[in-house]
């Protein structure tokens, strides 16, 4: 008898998808408000209206970020955490930022969502993240 295979999945289903990498957000029926992650009320217009799930672009631009130089045990750095605007969506969101170098990021930069490794599971299958990568020919990291 063969033992099945884990299968790799999101660590949070109800927030990303892998095939392709997909966010998902919530958007409110009354006002057209897009947020991530996904709520259960709009905060916009505080409507109680059961919201909407949608996948958000896969594309973005940087608003802000610093250089985490400090971190816990575990985490390796430097590492960047940006606040990454979807303007297609109008979500503004904080995820990792990867690039060739740390220094090489810079406001407005276009960046591209990816998954990540985020864990392991129970049932030892990879559990994946999210983060953007800082899209051009030139970034190899």
């Amino acid at each position: 008898m063969s033992t099945p295979v884990a299968v790799d999945r999101p660590f949070r289903a109800d927030l990303l998808t892998l095939d392709p990498p997909r966010l998902h957000g919530s958007r409110c029926p009354r006002c057209a408000t897009t947020v991530f992650p996904p709520r259960g009320f709009c905060p916009a217009c505080r409507s109680g209206a059961e919201p909407d799930r949608v996948a958000l672009s896969g594309e973005g631009r940087i608003c802000s970020f610093t250089v985490v130089r400090q971190a816990p045990p575990g985490l390796e750095v430097p590492y960047v955490l940006a606040q990454v605007d979807l303007p297609a969506d109008g979500v503004r969101l904080m995820a990792a930022v990867v690039s060739a170098e740390p220094e090489d990021v810079v406001l407005d930069a276009p960046v591209t969502l990816e998954t990540c490794p985020f864990g392991t599971a129970d049932d030892g299958a990879a559990l994946l993240g999210y983060r953007f990568r800082v899209a051009g020919p030139e970034v190899t990291a």
